[in-house]
């Protein structure tokens, strides 16, 4: 059927047009057609008639359809096709261009919003909407067009800042939170083992799996040939006496505490070649922050808790070792000090207290009534405990592109950090620098870690129950530059015997591995202005650090 097609593009109520007499019919005519004839077409908009400007007039050739319109001569489809990748390129290189001189800013539209007044109260929601609140401009604005407001809000967050001491808990207070843990572990150990060891009487049969119930050894598929060596070596590991069967049970002698990011695996994997030092069988069990309360990530929910034997059945190979001396059958050998020392590395256990909101009482001030430290110092007063830190600015970059999913760039770690800077302002604005450190909600709204940094307040924190000389505070430009005088200062803080030069050859020849993975090499560094915010942001606390430690590369000004 044909039509005319300035009679059909006129799609009155009836589909039909009412001054053409057979715009239906095969004998249209554009003759007849008042309408083709170039009087005015009046076109329906909303059920009102409007006059067009103008008559696009398309002429039809016999056995020609629409697809004729698409019919262009070879030189015009060129034509187009080059107009195409014209307009692409220029779109390209204007984008490009802009970014590289860090011109696409996105700003954030987020405004000073208060956080509830309990924030272990704050819901699901409320998450949510927090974090779909930021809805940013669709424009291509300077990003040192909003530097001064970003100034700004970090100065009100280092006008708030106050590093008070914390309360202690009683130790009656830690008992009564976890009594099953306070009814395991002994309050006295053997004497001659530098780890705080014990024996502890085993009841099940020869027959019976020791491991069967460990949520480690359940979920962790990584770890399965371990366990399964563990089970068939287990009989033979006990000690047996007047018909009653013992297995060594041992905690860590020390701790590698934090921080992610900063080098802790690249010290882990050279600790671990020493002779006399023995690691759990998980490189981070992540036991004290996370399992024994049922989180592997606080976002997915909880799981079953994990008691204390999960824990201590990690330690199980180093405490066969220990047990093998303890019982030596030779005279001279018994009763002798070991000198093999247990350690652990989870990076979380400087700083991740996010779990107390759903455990603890809370308190009226926000701040978490107990802490991590304050349960291992409980059972381990004498443990040794071993800090890498890094430059808090680097470190956030690298924590980003390492945990970020998708759609990194310079550009999208500029918005995170300006979008985190508000949220943690926000907090502070009502609570205190503790309590918005620990606030487990600010830390899983806000889009990059920016409280992981703030090193000092977790070490005062520790400092209020180890003594200094118990902790080694080492930083990963150092252990980069010389791993050899890193790594001697790392042996003579754990009171370890002295290497040979193949050992020593062995656990230091390599440089230490602090690279980026392969698929983000590309995205280059972070944009200069950011990194002036984040160190205006970092650097009243990078100041006390180094007061606390009376070392000034701390501050990290020179790197």
């Amino acid at each position: 059927m044909r039509h005319c097609v300035n009679c059909c593009i006129q799609l009155l109520p009836d589909d039909l047009h009412p001054q053409c007499f057979s715009c239906r019919g095969p004998y249209h005519s554009h003759h007849k057609c008042p309408i083709c004839k170039g009087e005015k077409i009046l076109f329906r908009v909303d059920s009102k008639q409007m006059n067009l400007l103008a008559v696009l007039e398309v002429r039809t050739e016999n056995n020609e359809s629409w697809s004729g319109l698409f019919r262009f001569k070879k030189g015009k489809r060129w034509s187009l096709v080059c107009g195409l990748i014209i307009m692409t390129l220029v779109m390209a290189s204007y984008i490009l261009t802009g970014a590289k001189h860090e011109l696409l800013l996105i700003p954030s539209s987020l405004r000073y919003r208060s956080f509830p007044n309990n924030p272990a109260l704050a819901d699901d929601e409320y998450l949510r909407n927090l974090k779909d609140f930021h809805q940013p401009f669709l424009m291509n604005i300077s990003y040192e067009k909003y530097y001064p407001n970003i100034k700004l809000i970090i100065s009100t967050i280092t006008s708030k800042v106050e590093f008070t001491t914390r309360q202690l808990p009683d130790l009656e207070d830690l008992e009564k939170q976890e009594l099953h843990m306070f009814s395991v572990i002994p309050n006295k150990f053997l004497p001659t083992s530098k780890n705080p060891c014990w024996y502890e009487e085993y009841t099940g049969k020869n027959t019976t799996d020791p491991y069967m119930t460990n949520l480690y050894a359940l979920y962790s598929k990584h770890f399965r040939s371990t366990f399964d060596y563990l089970r068939k070596e287990f009989w033979n590991h006990l000690y047996h006496f007047k018909e009653k069967h013992y297995r060594l049970r041992c905690l860590p002698h020390f701790y590698i505490i934090g921080q992610p990011k900063c080098g802790t695996t690249d010290l882990y994997d050279r600790l671990r070649l020493h002779p006399d030092v023995k690691f759990s069988a998980i490189k981070e069990p992540h036991w004290w922050t996370r399992k024994r309360f049922g989180i592997v990530r606080l976002r997915d929910g909880f799981r079953d808790r994990s008691p204390v034997e999960d824990y201590l059945d990690l330690f199980d190979l180093a405490a066969h070792e220990i047990h093998k001396g303890l019982r030596s059958d030779s005279g001279t050998e018994r009763g002798k000090m070991n000198n093999i020392v247990i350690g652990e590395a989870s990076a979380s256990t400087m700083w991740d207290n996010n779990a107390w909101t759903y455990f603890y009482d809370n308190s009226t001030d926000g701040e978490p009534p107990f802490l991590i430290q304050d349960f291992i110092h409980a059972f381990e007063p004498n443990a040794k405990l071993i800090v890498m830190l890094r430059d808090p600015v680097e470190r956030l970059y690298s924590d980003y592109l390492y945990f970020a999913s998708s759609n990194k760039s310079a550009e999208d770690f500029h918005e995170k950090v300006a979008e985190s800077l508000q949220l943690f302002e926000n907090c502070m604005l009502d609570y205190s620098l503790r309590a918005c450190v620990y606030n487990n909600t600010l830390n899983n709204a806000m889009p990059v870690r920016l409280q992981i940094g703030l090193y000092v307040v977790y070490l005062l924190d520790w400092l209020t129950v180890f003594d200094k000389e118990q902790i080694l505070i080492l930083r990963l430009e150092d252990h980069a530059s010389n791993v050899k005088y890193t790594m001697n200062k790392v042996f003579q803080f754990l009171n370890l015997g002295p290497l040979n030069k193949k050992q020593e050859a062995l656990i230091t020849r390599s440089p230490a591995s602090n690279t980026r993975r392969p698929e983000d090499r590309n995205l280059g560094p972070m944009f200069l202005l950011t990194k002036k915010i984040l160190q205006d942001f970092y650097e009243p606390f990078n100041t006390k650090l180094a007061q606390v430690l009376s070392d000034e590369a701390f501050s990290w000004k020179q790197t």
